[in-house]
């Protein structure tokens, strides 16, 4: 029989608090709204919004998501409604909850993400920045900004230039060398970082010789690459001394448990959410049980307990 003191839940990421260390991620969670009819946001670490830039984008064009073994592939190339819109119409919705809001933020110069930083900022509500290096499917920007050491530090600086928040950088896994882009964020002031983002990669249409997705290549998501964020994630921990959120196919509390047990303070549920709703709360009573089974008091107790 299961005890029914509840273990210790809560997480330090820096000066970043969180009831949890379970967390949506963007891209896969709307602006919150879109769940909170399926999911009690004050369970939840953080609410991760899609990511936000200083005008609206439409995105790509269709056809933009594609089912793959174990996964899916998808080129929406970060639509969203700007961030003006978001500080308007979307922020004093998720004021209402007691969980964290962490902004993705993403740029297509040094000075675009310089604005958004500067205006989320000064906005009631936020958190934290997600500064997105690592988008594989939009033609500027994105995914170059994190394949590069040098590129990656100076836009983690110039966003730490403009707040007070706690910076989290989200790397690309498309690159040589994980370790060296993380290293050089670090040293320019990041604050956490998050990873995996997607991988890229295409699908082919038999019937027509034609791509599946209008933008030919894509980002590739769900159980399919956890495998690879694993081991990126364990690279990472090995080379930096901020706290890293573990990201990339994670289904299940085993799943997370995994990124935890590495040295991940935090994890982000992403392509789980389109498949179960439920998901996030899922991951969280998961890990609450296994602590329970295990006579752990404390999420802490196992973050870091790796051994090789």
């Amino acid at each position: 029989m299961k005890s029914k003191t509840s273990p210790q839940m809560a997480v330090k990421l820096g000066r970043l608090k969180l009831n949890n260390p379970v967390m949506s991620a963007s891209g896969t969670f709307g602006y919150g709204e879109e769940y909170a009819g399926y999911v009690d946001l004050n369970r939840l670490g953080a609410v991760v919004v899609k990511g936000l830039s200083l005008k609206l984008r439409l995105g790509n064009p269709p056809p933009r998501i594609m089912e793959t073994a174990s996964g899916m592939l998808n080129s929406i190339g970060l639509q969203n409604i700007g961030v003006d819109a978001f500080i308007e119409e979307k922020l004093p919705f998720l004021r209402k909850y007691d969980t964290a809001v962490i902004a993705n933020i993403y740029g297509e110069t040094y000075d675009e993400f310089k604005k958004v930083a500067k205006k989320l900022s000064s906005a009631k509500g936020v958190h934290a920045l997600e500064v997105n290096i690592s988008c594989p499917n939009v033609k500027k920007g994105g995914v170059s900004f994190g394949t590069d050491p040098k590129i990656a530090a100076r836009v983690t600086s110039t966003v730490k230039d403009e707040t007070g928040l706690p910076v989290i950088v989200k790397l690309t896994p498309n690159v040589t060398d994980i370790a060296a882009i993380a290293q050089a964020v670090e040293k320019a002031g990041a604050d956490i970082i998050s990873l995996i983002n997607t991988l890229t990669g295409m699908s082919v249409d038999l019937k027509t010789h034609r791509p599946h997705l209008k933008n030919i290549t894509g980002g590739l998501s769900g159980p399919a690459i956890k495998p690879v964020a694993l081991r990126m994630v364990w690279q990472v921990i090995q080379k930096v001394s901020i706290p890293v959120i573990g990201i990339g196919g994670i289904m299940t509390a085993e799943d997370a448990l995994e990124f935890l047990i590495l040295g991940a303070k935090a994890v982000q549920i992403g392509t789980a959410n389109f498949v179960n709703p439920h998901a996030t709360l899922n991951v969280i009573e998961g890990i609450k049980n296994y602590l329970i089974d295990n006579k752990i008091r404390d999420i802490n107790d196992i973050i870091g307990t790796f051994r090789f």
